[in-house]
């Protein structure tokens, strides 16, 4: 909207061609997003608890999570809507990334909204159930993802690129890209969820890898800085940066309320909604791969929950403490905080081994 605003006002001022460059806008839409989000959060807080939509907690995991009951949860709203006006605001709504991102993002949202209403507001334990979910999270993803395998229109934008080889690339075609596709958003939608289990565990990762992404979204869409890197020109997906910039400033701001000790979590509407996000936006940008890299601390707490499942049904016996892998440090001894902060550091470093594909290659 203010894009667009920016470009008429140009033809009157040439000085208003600065809000058209891209990296002026990703700084804007994280900027604008963390205003939002710092404007509305605490009286969403208030409205929350208002409501007595509290968090409930585990009766077998830790001790120390009990005082945790009640807290505000369903925050991530909050994430959504400063993320989405944010979006609406300072990206190009002309383009069709864009749209099918954020679309992608809002739906698998609104699913995490009605589970998370009907544990809180209908207590009902088991919220949405599993089948449920799980239908509404593949339908939303192949729709999605088929839109983007049957609108590419070069062979590149169905290819699986291998970071560090600038040569390899597999050819999935339309089919192929679909079936990664979702797994690709389906599977780190449930993996963020999953790792939303402490205060502050899920959301900062979330931030640094979208970061991450935004650098590959502008690299990808840039003609000169494409072919000079070795990756496939993208038209339109610089576009997307905007979209990453705003996701890591609701993201920040949201930070400063669900940190230690927590005043709203996220609830399933921020994260299966957020790691939606991540995986469309590596679908658009060619970087599934990288996205495992980058997001090996979702990677390894989805496992820790299939290994902890699968050992318990074909041997009866558990590998972890408790599942996921944050709960079975927690048992170990580790306080909340050190679990939460060294995960942090575990990111921040796979992330910056992520961005070294920019030029290892």
């Amino acid at each position: 909207m203010l894009f667009e605003v920016a470009q008429w006002l140009e033809s009157y001022m040439r000085a208003f061609n600065v809000f058209t460059y891209i990296t002026l806008r990703v700084v804007l839409a994280a900027l604008t997003a963390l205003a939002i989000s710092f404007i509305v959060g605490p009286a969403m807080i208030r409205k929350l608890t208002m409501y007595k939509i509290g968090q409930a907690v585990r009766d077998d995991g830790p001790r120390t999570h009990l005082v945790k009951s009640g807290t505000p949860t369903m925050g991530g709203a909050l994430i959504l809507v400063s993320m989405g006006i944010t979006t609406l605001l300072w990206a190009d709504l002309r383009n069709r990334y864009v749209w099918i991102c954020l679309l992608t993002t809002l739906g698998f949202g609104a699913v995490g909204w009605v589970d998370d209403w009907r544990k809180v507001v209908h207590r009902n334990p088991k919220g949405l159930s599993a089948k449920s979910k799980f239908f509404w999270q593949s339908l939303i993803a192949i729709v999605a993802v088929s839109w983007l395998a049957y609108s590419a229109k070069l062979p590149q934008q169905t290819e699986l690129i291998v970071p560090f080889f600038k040569t390899i690339g597999i050819p999935l075609g339309t089919l192929g890209f679909v079936i990664l596709g979702y797994f690709v958003v389906v599977g780190t939608s449930n993996a963020v969820n999953l790792t939303d289990g402490l205060d502050g565990l899920a959301i900062m990762p979330t931030v640094m890898i979208a970061s991450a992404l935004a650098v590959f979204a502008y690299v990808t869409g840039h003609a000169v800085f494409s072919r000079y890197l070795g990756f496939p020109l993208i038209t339109g997906a610089s576009e997307l940066a905007v979209l990453c910039g705003a996701m890591a400033g609701a993201g920040l701001a949201f930070l400063w309320f669900n940190a230690y000790p927590a005043e709203v979590f996220m609830g399933d509407v921020g994260a299966l909604a957020l790691g939606a996000a991540l995986g469309m936006v590596s679908l658009v940008v060619r970087q599934e791969i990288v996205l495992l890299i980058m997001g090996g601390v979702f990677v390894v707490e989805t496992l820790s929950v299939i290994i902890q499942v699968g050992s318990f049904k074909l041997t009866g016996k558990r590998v972890f403490r408790m599942a996921p892998l944050h709960h079975h440090y927690e048992l170990k001894g580790w306080k909340e905080n050190q679990v939460v902060v060294r995960f942090w550091i575990i990111t921040m470093m796979l992330v910056l081994f992520g961005l070294s594909t920019l030029k290892l290659r």
